[in-house]
Protein backbone atom coordinates (compact mmCIF):
# COMPACT_ATOMS: atom_id res chain seq x y z
CA UNK A 1 0.00 0.00 0.00
CA UNK A 2 1.56 3.77 -0.88
CA UNK A 3 2.50 6.07 1.10
CA UNK A 4 2.35 9.59 0.54
CA UNK A 5 5.92 10.40 -0.89
CA UNK A 6 6.69 13.59 1.47
CA UNK A 7 5.39 11.57 5.02
CA UNK A 8 6.22 13.29 7.91
CA UNK A 9 9.01 15.35 5.69
CA UNK A 10 6.15 17.10 3.79
CA UNK A 11 6.69 21.02 3.35
CA UNK A 12 4.43 23.51 5.74
CA UNK A 13 4.36 26.98 4.86
CA UNK A 14 4.99 29.54 7.28
CA UNK A 15 1.60 29.58 10.06
CA UNK A 16 0.18 26.44 8.12
CA UNK A 17 -0.06 23.06 9.82
CA UNK A 18 0.41 19.44 8.95
CA UNK A 19 -0.87 16.83 11.51
CA UNK A 20 -0.95 12.64 11.58
CA UNK A 21 -4.36 11.50 13.60
CA UNK A 22 -4.33 7.45 15.00
CA UNK A 23 -7.63 6.57 16.28
CA UNK A 24 -8.25 3.34 17.64
CA UNK A 25 -11.03 1.03 19.93
CA UNK A 26 -9.88 -2.35 21.39
CA UNK A 27 -11.77 -5.04 20.40
CA UNK A 28 -13.95 -5.33 23.46
CA UNK A 29 -14.94 -1.75 23.50
CA UNK A 30 -13.23 -0.93 26.92
CA UNK A 31 -10.25 1.07 25.75
CA UNK A 32 -9.92 3.81 23.65
CA UNK A 33 -6.88 5.68 22.38
CA UNK A 34 -5.94 8.87 19.68
CA UNK A 35 -2.56 9.77 19.16
CA UNK A 36 -1.86 13.05 17.35
CA UNK A 37 1.17 14.18 15.53
CA UNK A 38 1.56 18.26 14.83
CA UNK A 39 4.04 20.57 12.83
CA UNK A 40 2.64 23.62 13.49
CA UNK A 41 0.37 22.58 16.33
CA UNK A 42 -3.19 23.57 15.61
CA UNK A 43 -4.34 24.22 18.92
CA UNK A 44 -1.42 25.69 20.46
CA UNK A 45 -1.60 28.87 22.19
CA UNK A 46 2.02 29.31 22.33
CA UNK A 47 1.27 29.29 18.23
CA UNK A 48 -1.39 31.22 18.38
CA UNK A 49 0.55 34.16 20.15
CA UNK A 50 3.74 33.81 18.44
CA UNK A 51 1.18 34.52 15.45
CA UNK A 52 0.21 37.76 16.52
CA UNK A 53 3.55 38.98 16.22
CA UNK A 54 4.25 38.26 12.47
CA UNK A 55 4.96 35.39 10.44
CA UNK A 56 6.19 32.21 12.55
CA UNK A 57 7.57 28.82 11.95
CA UNK A 58 5.51 25.98 11.99
CA UNK A 59 8.56 24.04 13.19
CA UNK A 60 8.69 25.59 16.67
CA UNK A 61 5.60 24.44 17.67
CA UNK A 62 5.28 20.64 17.84
CA UNK A 63 4.01 17.96 19.67
CA UNK A 64 2.74 14.99 19.92
CA UNK A 65 -0.43 14.13 21.76
CA UNK A 66 -1.99 10.69 23.43
CA UNK A 67 -5.21 10.61 24.56
CA UNK A 68 -6.06 7.14 26.13
CA UNK A 69 -9.57 6.60 27.44
CA UNK A 70 -11.35 3.41 29.69
CA UNK A 71 -10.76 1.24 32.71
CA UNK A 72 -7.93 2.57 34.42
CA UNK A 73 -9.01 6.62 33.87
CA UNK A 74 -8.28 9.25 31.47
CA UNK A 75 -4.88 10.03 30.48
CA UNK A 76 -3.86 13.37 28.88
CA UNK A 77 0.22 14.10 27.25
CA UNK A 78 0.67 16.93 24.81
CA UNK A 79 3.86 18.97 25.49
CA UNK A 80 4.77 21.23 22.80
CA UNK A 81 8.53 21.77 21.72
CA UNK A 82 10.35 24.16 19.56
CA UNK A 83 12.39 23.09 16.32
CA UNK A 84 15.73 22.23 18.00
CA UNK A 85 13.54 19.54 19.35
CA UNK A 86 12.02 17.72 16.46
CA UNK A 87 13.62 16.00 13.27
CA UNK A 88 11.87 14.73 10.04
CA UNK A 89 12.66 12.69 7.15
CA UNK A 90 9.45 10.86 4.93
CA UNK A 91 9.71 8.11 7.24
CA UNK A 92 10.19 9.78 10.65
CA UNK A 93 8.82 12.41 12.69
CA UNK A 94 10.85 13.45 16.18
CA UNK A 95 9.41 15.15 18.96
CA UNK A 96 11.73 15.27 22.06
CA UNK A 97 11.85 11.92 23.22
CA UNK A 98 8.52 10.35 21.09
CA UNK A 99 8.75 9.26 17.52
CA UNK A 100 6.07 8.22 14.95
CA UNK A 101 8.21 5.94 12.41
CA UNK A 102 6.80 3.73 9.18
CA UNK A 103 8.56 0.57 8.78
CA UNK A 104 8.00 -0.94 5.85
CA UNK A 105 4.29 -0.86 5.95
CA UNK A 106 3.64 -0.95 9.45
CA UNK A 107 3.56 2.87 12.01
CA UNK A 108 4.94 2.48 15.22
CA UNK A 109 4.64 5.59 17.55
CA UNK A 110 7.28 5.28 20.19
CA UNK A 111 6.35 7.30 23.47
CA UNK A 112 8.18 8.76 26.23
CA UNK A 113 5.58 12.17 27.41
CA UNK A 114 4.29 13.21 30.73
CA UNK A 115 0.53 13.75 31.36
CA UNK A 116 -1.36 16.67 32.55
CA UNK A 117 -2.74 18.52 34.48
CA UNK A 118 -1.76 15.37 37.02
CA UNK A 119 1.70 14.14 36.08
CA UNK A 120 2.56 10.45 35.25
CA UNK A 121 4.75 9.05 33.03
CA UNK A 122 3.48 8.11 29.28
CA UNK A 123 5.53 5.02 28.23
CA UNK A 124 5.46 2.47 25.89
CA UNK A 125 4.47 1.71 21.91
CA UNK A 126 1.58 2.12 19.62
CA UNK A 127 2.07 0.29 16.22
CA UNK A 128 -0.81 0.44 13.16
CA UNK A 129 -1.01 -1.68 10.66
CA UNK A 130 -3.25 -0.14 7.66
CA UNK A 131 -5.43 -2.98 6.37
CA UNK A 132 -7.12 -0.45 3.29
CA UNK A 133 -5.02 1.72 1.06
CA UNK A 134 -4.95 5.27 1.36
CA UNK A 135 -7.33 7.77 0.46
CA UNK A 136 -7.32 10.49 -2.03
CA UNK A 137 -6.56 13.99 -0.77
CA UNK A 138 -9.89 16.11 -0.39
CA UNK A 139 -10.36 20.03 0.03
CA UNK A 140 -11.84 21.14 3.37
CA UNK A 141 -12.33 24.54 2.34
CA UNK A 142 -13.45 26.90 -0.91
CA UNK A 143 -10.36 29.06 -1.30
CA UNK A 144 -8.13 25.33 -1.17
CA UNK A 145 -6.12 26.18 1.35
CA UNK A 146 -7.20 23.01 3.84
CA UNK A 147 -6.87 19.75 3.00
CA UNK A 148 -7.69 15.94 4.79
CA UNK A 149 -6.13 12.47 3.46
CA UNK A 150 -6.98 9.40 4.55
CA UNK A 151 -3.95 7.16 5.24
CA UNK A 152 -4.88 3.99 6.49
CA UNK A 153 -8.70 4.72 6.61
CA UNK A 154 -9.22 0.81 8.45
CA UNK A 155 -5.82 -0.60 10.41
CA UNK A 156 -4.89 -3.18 13.09
CA UNK A 157 -3.42 -1.58 16.08
CA UNK A 158 -1.53 -2.87 18.93
CA UNK A 159 -1.53 -0.79 22.08
CA UNK A 160 1.83 -2.05 24.57
CA UNK A 161 2.51 0.62 27.53
CA UNK A 162 4.94 -0.14 30.27
CA UNK A 163 3.27 3.58 32.06
CA UNK A 164 1.10 2.81 32.85
CA UNK A 165 0.84 -1.04 32.59
CA UNK A 166 -1.39 -1.83 29.70
CA UNK A 167 -1.83 -3.79 26.73
CA UNK A 168 -5.02 -4.40 23.82
CA UNK A 169 -5.31 -4.53 20.55
CA UNK A 170 -8.46 -3.48 17.68
CA UNK A 171 -9.27 -1.58 14.91
CA UNK A 172 -8.42 1.47 14.55
CA UNK A 173 -7.79 4.66 11.58
CA UNK A 174 -4.91 7.33 10.59
CA UNK A 175 -5.30 10.30 8.01
CA UNK A 176 -3.35 13.55 7.96
CA UNK A 177 -4.84 17.66 7.61
CA UNK A 178 -2.72 19.99 6.22
CA UNK A 179 -3.26 23.72 5.66
CA UNK A 180 -1.27 27.00 4.72
CA UNK A 181 -3.13 29.10 7.34
CA UNK A 182 -4.32 28.95 10.65
CA UNK A 183 -7.30 26.48 11.30
CA UNK A 184 -9.26 28.83 12.95
CA UNK A 185 -8.45 31.60 9.58
CA UNK A 186 -10.51 29.03 7.50
CA UNK A 187 -13.54 27.76 9.57
CA UNK A 188 -15.48 28.26 12.35
CA UNK A 189 -15.76 25.00 13.19
CA UNK A 190 -16.46 21.33 12.04
CA UNK A 191 -17.78 18.01 12.83
CA UNK A 192 -16.27 15.14 12.16
CA UNK A 193 -16.74 11.47 11.92
CA UNK A 194 -15.48 7.49 11.27
CA UNK A 195 -17.10 4.65 11.38
CA UNK A 196 -16.21 1.13 10.82
CA UNK A 197 -18.85 -1.60 10.21
CA UNK A 198 -18.54 -4.84 11.28
CA UNK A 199 -20.02 -6.15 7.74
CA UNK A 200 -19.21 -3.08 5.32
CA UNK A 201 -17.56 -0.33 4.00
CA UNK A 202 -15.61 2.47 6.79
CA UNK A 203 -17.08 5.85 6.44
CA UNK A 204 -15.39 8.92 6.74
CA UNK A 205 -17.42 12.48 7.11
CA UNK A 206 -17.07 15.98 7.02
CA UNK A 207 -19.61 18.95 8.15
CA UNK A 208 -17.12 22.24 7.59
CA UNK A 209 -18.14 25.47 8.09
CA UNK A 210 -15.76 28.14 6.70
CA UNK A 211 -15.40 31.44 7.37
CA UNK A 212 -17.24 32.83 4.82
CA UNK A 213 -20.03 31.35 5.29
CA UNK A 214 -19.79 28.49 2.89
CA UNK A 215 -20.32 24.62 3.90
CA UNK A 216 -18.27 21.30 3.49
CA UNK A 217 -20.45 18.22 3.45
CA UNK A 218 -19.18 14.77 2.23
CA UNK A 219 -18.25 11.52 3.09
CA UNK A 220 -16.34 8.95 1.75
CA UNK A 221 -16.44 5.40 2.02
CA UNK A 222 -13.44 2.71 1.81
CA UNK A 223 -12.13 0.76 0.11
CA UNK A 224 -13.43 2.90 -3.00
CA UNK A 225 -12.85 5.75 -1.57
CA UNK A 226 -15.45 7.73 -3.05
CA UNK A 227 -17.16 10.20 -2.08
CA UNK A 228 -20.83 10.39 -0.72
CA UNK A 229 -22.79 13.25 -2.89
CA UNK A 230 -23.82 16.05 -0.48
CA UNK A 231 -27.83 15.18 -0.88
CA UNK A 232 -26.97 11.96 0.77
CA UNK A 233 -25.84 13.32 3.56
CA UNK A 234 -27.98 12.70 7.04
CA UNK A 235 -26.91 14.93 10.21
CA UNK A 236 -28.35 13.78 13.61
CA UNK A 237 -28.09 16.63 16.25
CA UNK A 238 -26.45 14.75 19.68
CA UNK A 239 -26.65 16.27 23.43
CA UNK A 240 -24.17 19.65 23.74
CA UNK A 241 -21.57 19.01 25.46
CA UNK A 242 -20.81 19.70 29.22
CA UNK A 243 -18.83 22.96 28.04
CA UNK A 244 -21.93 23.74 25.82
CA UNK A 245 -20.50 22.70 22.51
CA UNK A 246 -22.66 21.67 19.82
CA UNK A 247 -22.71 18.21 18.57
CA UNK A 248 -24.07 16.82 15.26
CA UNK A 249 -23.14 12.74 13.98
CA UNK A 250 -22.89 13.76 10.04
CA UNK A 251 -22.95 10.31 7.79
CA UNK A 252 -24.29 8.96 4.17
CA UNK A 253 -27.88 7.96 3.92
CA UNK A 254 -28.82 5.28 6.06
CA UNK A 255 -26.06 5.34 8.70
CA UNK A 256 -26.26 5.69 12.32
CA UNK A 257 -24.17 6.03 15.35
CA UNK A 258 -23.37 1.76 15.99
CA UNK A 259 -25.02 2.11 20.00
CA UNK A 260 -24.83 4.54 22.52
CA UNK A 261 -21.32 7.17 22.06
CA UNK A 262 -20.18 8.37 24.66
CA UNK A 263 -17.79 12.07 25.33
CA UNK A 264 -14.28 11.06 26.12
CA UNK A 265 -12.72 14.00 25.80
CA UNK A 266 -14.64 17.54 26.95
CA UNK A 267 -13.00 20.45 26.37
CA UNK A 268 -13.90 24.55 25.94
CA UNK A 269 -13.61 23.87 22.29
CA UNK A 270 -14.13 20.69 21.38
CA UNK A 271 -15.63 17.36 21.91
CA UNK A 272 -14.59 13.77 20.94
CA UNK A 273 -16.73 10.90 21.51
CA UNK A 274 -16.09 6.73 20.84
CA UNK A 275 -18.65 3.78 21.02
CA UNK A 276 -18.57 0.25 20.03
CA UNK A 277 -21.63 -2.42 19.41
CA UNK A 278 -21.82 -5.12 17.47
CA UNK A 279 -22.50 -2.60 14.42
CA UNK A 280 -19.03 -1.41 14.48
CA UNK A 281 -16.83 1.00 15.83
CA UNK A 282 -17.77 5.25 15.49
CA UNK A 283 -15.58 8.14 16.31
CA UNK A 284 -17.20 11.52 16.40
CA UNK A 285 -15.81 14.74 16.58
CA UNK A 286 -17.37 18.45 17.32
CA UNK A 287 -15.18 21.69 16.62
CA UNK A 288 -15.70 25.19 17.60
CA UNK A 289 -13.15 27.11 16.43
CA UNK A 290 -14.62 30.69 17.16
CA UNK A 291 -14.40 29.25 21.26
CA UNK A 292 -10.87 28.61 20.54
CA UNK A 293 -9.77 31.99 19.24
CA UNK A 294 -11.81 33.63 22.39
CA UNK A 295 -9.42 34.83 24.60
CA UNK A 296 -9.97 33.47 28.09
CA UNK A 297 -9.91 29.42 26.55
CA UNK A 298 -6.49 30.66 25.45
CA UNK A 299 -5.40 31.38 28.55
CA UNK A 300 -6.43 27.50 30.06
CA UNK A 301 -4.75 25.80 27.44
CA UNK A 302 -1.28 25.87 28.84
CA UNK A 303 -2.17 24.09 32.48
CA UNK A 304 -2.80 21.06 29.55
CA UNK A 305 -0.63 21.85 26.64
CA UNK A 306 2.65 22.93 28.42
CA UNK A 307 5.99 24.26 26.27
CA UNK A 308 9.57 22.70 27.23
CA UNK A 309 12.25 24.16 24.91
CA UNK A 310 15.15 21.80 25.51
CA UNK A 311 14.55 18.08 24.74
Amino acid sequence: MPLPTAGFAAHVPPDGYHWWYIDALSCDGRHGLTLIGFVGSVFSPYYAWARQRGTTDPTDHCAINVALYGRGGKRWAMTERGRASVNRTPERLVVGPSRLEWHGQTLVATLDEWTFPLPSRLRGTVTLTPLLPPGAARTLDPAGRHHWRAIAPRARVEVDLTSPGLSWSGEGYHDENWGNEPLEAGFTGWHWSRLHRRHGPTEVCFDARARDGAQTRFCMQFPSGTGVMTEDLTAESLPDSRWGIARRFVGSGGSAPFGPIRIVEDTPFYARSMGAADGGQVVQESLDLDRFRSAWVRRLLPFRMPRRNGT
